[in-house]
């Protein structure tokens, strides 16, 4: 993944507190609105901030606007990946993040509610690794249409049953401290639709509190991606995960049980 420069000229060189990462593919029409709208919610409530654009193999328009509002904005900077891979870019701008509080919104599902609330977690005594914005905890509000509720629950619920998933949710937004998910990050092997639910499902393996907080799910627009293909590709994909985290417990009592 390439970085567009960060250089603008007169900007003051402030180090980001916060990160904030939107994984964009294909975004052309949505993309100036959403830089806008987050810049200018991070701004209201004073985060030294970044924010960077995870671009993957668009077709349309998107990187190079992406790039034009890097020029403009010295808080913005893009990521690119040449394969549309959302995982594989979310893995490579947490790695690349400045801030250490990081927060993860769609470039169609974005809050500055979520940030009020999850900024003072991760600051805390005590603060969680990750703080999920779950579509299924107590207090939520979700305005989809209900496959896609249903799906979600679905999802959850074999998460839960499956892996041990003390969450109700992984994806959609999130924030995290990039000290403690950052190691975490590195060791996940999956992308596309299960890099949240790897990573996740790591961070609580070795220990790591996460945590979930109620949101308001208003999605600007109807979902891009088939529901029969994704839910296809995200169940063979499930497979594959509890194959390597078996594995990887496997290994880790093999270690265990060597003399030292």
């Amino acid at each position: 993944m390439t970085q567009s420069d960060r250089a603008h000229p007169g900007a003051p060189e402030v180090t980001p507190a916060v990160t904030v990462v939107i994984p964009t593919h294909n975004e052309e029409a949505m993309l100036t609105r959403t830089v806008g709208d987050v810049a200018e919610l991070m701004r209201v409530r004073g985060h030294p901030f970044e924010i960077v654009v995870a671009e993957n193999g668009s077709t349309d328009g998107t990187l190079a606007l992406a790039h034009e509002l890097a020029t403009e904005d010295p808080a913005v900077r893009v990521l690119t990946r040449p394969k549309a891979d959302y995982g594989r870019a979310m893995r490579a701008a947490i790695l690349a993040a400045v801030g250490e509080d990081i927060v993860v919104f769609d470039a169609d599902y974005y809050d500055g509610d979520f940030v009020d609330l999850v900024l003072p977690l991760l600051r805390g005594d005590d603060a969680p690794a990750i703080v999920v914005g779950s579509k299924r905890a107590p207090g939520t509000n979700d305005t989809r249409p209900w496959p896609r509720r249903l799906i979600t629950a679905t999802f959850a619920t074999v998460l839960q049953v499956g892996f041990g998933l003390g969450v109700s949710d992984t994806h959609g937004m999130k924030a995290m401290r990039r000290s403690a998910v950052a190691p975490v990050a590195q060791r996940c092997v999956f992308g596309t639709d299960l890099f949240d639910t790897e990573l996740i499902l790591r961070a609580e393996r070795t220990g790591m509190r996460v945590v979930e907080v109620p949101v308001v799910v208003e999605e600007m627009r109807p979902s891009r991606t088939p529901i029969a293909g994704r839910v296809l590709r995200t169940l063979v994909g499930l497979v594959r995960l509890r194959v390597v985290l078996w594995r990887d417990v496997r290994h880790a009592d093999r270690r265990a049980s060597r003399p030292t």
